[in-house]
């Protein structure tokens, strides 16, 4: 039972780092998931590239959901993306309403996970 609630956390995980890889098809996809304007060839490359690390990453997720040797590893690398992002968001302030949803996402993520770590962990103490 623990272990497809840990797969099952690990997937909202997933799929939350893996929507926006579909900024990777452009400008305008990126302007609509972000609400920001993208302005310059250097911004766009930058922002698309980030999108594809997401879903990468979102596939990473999805693959240690179902490998239970990977999941600590996923735990770190999701716990530093997104801390990381909460870092930038509350020091940064002033975004608009798009990143503030990110910011949600964020929070529902940071909780699947902190959910997934202690029954991981409870787990292998049973």
């Amino acid at each position: 039972m623990a272990e497809k609630v840990i797969t099952g956390l690990l997937l909202i995980v997933a799929i939350i780092h893996i929507l926006p890889v579909s900024g990777f098809t452009g400008v305008a996809r990126l302007e609509s998931l972000y609400g920001v304007a993208i302005s310059g060839s250097e911004l766009e490359i930058l922002m698309r590239h980030r999108a594809l690390l997401f879903g990468i990453l979102g596939v990473f997720f999805a693959y240690a959901a179902f490998t239970p040797s990977m999941q600590p590893l996923a735990f770190i690398a999701a716990f530093a993306t997104i801390l990381s992002f909460f870092y930038l968001a509350a020091t940064v302030g002033g975004y608009n309403a798009a990143i503030q949803k990110v910011v949600l996402a964020d929070i529902v993520a940071v909780i699947c996970l902190l959910v997934s770590v202690v029954i991981f962990f409870l787990k292998g103490r049973a």
